[in-house]
């Protein structure tokens, strides 16, 4: 299988060089080259290539990663989908039972889950699980030890400091929910246009460092675009720090991820007998062919390569956290839960394993005073995105925007907090680094997307071959 997928990728990137030249009659161009024949070889600001990604995602990671995902404790996410849009009052809400979000009923939740400590230490769960009354996230039951309550109250203060890119969600809130995922999919809704536009634009324009002047190309919501505008785009980006250039990438990279899910769970056949689901190649077509998209289709396919290279180190460098032997993925199943941790560990391993790494110690690596007023501009940015998914209209868009960038924004603080995560003790409370258990599930999942889409990706090329 891994010669038959190296043939593929070195014929296909044949072809693309033969059809540059000028001598001989080519054969029609196939929609699979118009996608992908950029799509190969290495990625900007890094050493690694995509065929080095997709053999490793593929073949290695990305079943182990699916099994992980199916058990009780990544499968359950509280989240709270009636918070209001911070920033404007006119959402249209989707109105087609395609947007719906169905929530857990309170028996449907392992209790476990439910009754788990604010973080993760087989002591903390054990205790906090027999004080069922605490009534806020943090609250500090008396019974634990003295050690375990101080480093609880420190959790709770920490959760609202600096080192956070997302804007917590209130899962304390009588409108939080357990929703359990598996359930509720990622797929097409039908939300789409204007409303699903003004999400988009409103991220990308204000708040990924480009100035007002400089517009997207293919940007729907401006009128009056053409080459030069968008080769004034890329002359900027490419002018940025690489910092920033990293910023635009990683959300174009989200963005494109997210359109992969959503051609590869369309909506194909929808009657009273029963609703078919599966590839669209149309729709695919229509977001990442070269031709179609002017040019800007394999772009956005090679930044979701960059996104899964990023939150890839960032797992790579938390495992010191979970193989702690106080930590649990507790759900108050033993012989799961320590199935669970071993299958987590393996996959560490493996990621950690990955040749290739991402090196992002050129990250914020200038003047101290400089790089301080960068890393905080970059979280904020950051931060204001994970409050714009509260201004989406599709409850089930806004579920898994709203788990993705928080996986993303959990993936950046890890990133950021390398010296903390090499001084955290090998058992007991770690008072510098923790992560709740919203941020396990979101971290998992929101990579377990990205895996998706590379590996989606495969079945696009093959499905495109004979299509011109």
């Amino acid at each position: 299988m891994c010669r038959r997928w190296g043939f593929l990728i070195g014929f296909l990137g044949a072809v693309c060089l033969l059809g540059s030249g000028n001598g001989g009659q080519q054969p029609p161009e196939t929609a699979a080259q118009r996608c992908f024949c950029q799509v190969s070889g290495y990625l900007d600001d890094c050493t690694c290539d995509v065929e080095t990604i997709d053999r490793f995602n593929n073949y290695k990671l990305f079943p182990r990663l699916q099994k992980l995902l199916e058990s009780d404790y990544f499968r359950y996410y509280k989240v709270n989908l009636k918070r209001p849009c911070p920033f404007w009052n006119d959402i249209n809400q989707c109105g087609r039972r395609d947007c719906a979000v169905k929530p857990c009923q309170s028996d449907e939740v392992p209790d476990g889950i439910k009754s788990a400590s604010y973080k993760y230490s087989e002591e903390a769960n054990n205790l906090i699980e027999e004080c069922e009354q605490a009534e806020r996230l943090g609250a500090v039951d008396e019974s634990l030890s003295e050690e375990t309550q101080k480093a609880v109250l420190q959790w709770t203060k920490h959760d609202d400091s600096s080192d956070n890119f997302c804007e917590a969600d209130d899962i304390q809130s009588p409108d939080a929910e357990y929703v359990d995922l598996l359930l509720n999919p990622e797929r097409y809704t039908g939300y789409k246009g204007p409303d699903a536009w003004k999400i988009w634009n409103v991220i990308y324009e204000e708040n990924c460092f480009k100035p007002q002047t400089i517009k997207r190309p293919l940007n729907p919501l401006a009128s009056g675009q053409g080459k030069n505008e968008e080769n004034t785009f890329y002359s900027w980006l490419e002018g940025l720090c690489v910092e920033k250039r990293a910023f635009y990438r990683l959300i174009s990279g989200l963005h494109a991820s997210i359109n992969v899910h959503l051609s590869a769970r369309y909506l194909l056949q929808d009657t009273w007998l029963e609703k078919k689901w599966g590839h669209n190649i149309t729709e695919f077509q229509q977001r990442f062919d070269g031709v179609l998209t002017a040019g800007e289709g394999p772009r956005r396919l090679k930044n979701l390569y960059f996104l899964y290279l990023i939150e890839l180190k960032a797992l790579s460098k938390v495992l010191p956290f979970f193989e702690r032997p106080d930590f649990q993925l507790f759900t108050g199943n033993k012989v799961q839960d320590a199935e669970n941790k071993m299958l987590l560990l393996d996959i560490l391993h493996e990621v950690k394993s990955f040749p290739l790494h991402f090196d992002e110690n050129s990250f914020f690596a200038g003047d101290k005073k400089e790089a301080n007023k960068l890393k905080e501009d970059f979280r904020l940015h950051f931060r204001n995105i994970s409050r714009i998914m509260d201004c989406v209209g599709c409850f089930k868009c806004r579920l898994w925007g709203k788990l993705q960038t928080q996986g993303l924004g959990t993936a950046l603080k890890i990133l950021f907090s390398e010296k903390l995560i090499a001084n955290i003790p090998e058992s007991g409370p770690s008072y510098e680094f923790h992560l709740t258990r919203q941020e396990i599930v979101s971290l998992f999942n929101a990579f377990g997307r990205i895996s998706t889409s590379v590996r989606e990706l495969e079945t696009f090329r093959n499905l495109l071959q004979n299509i011109h």
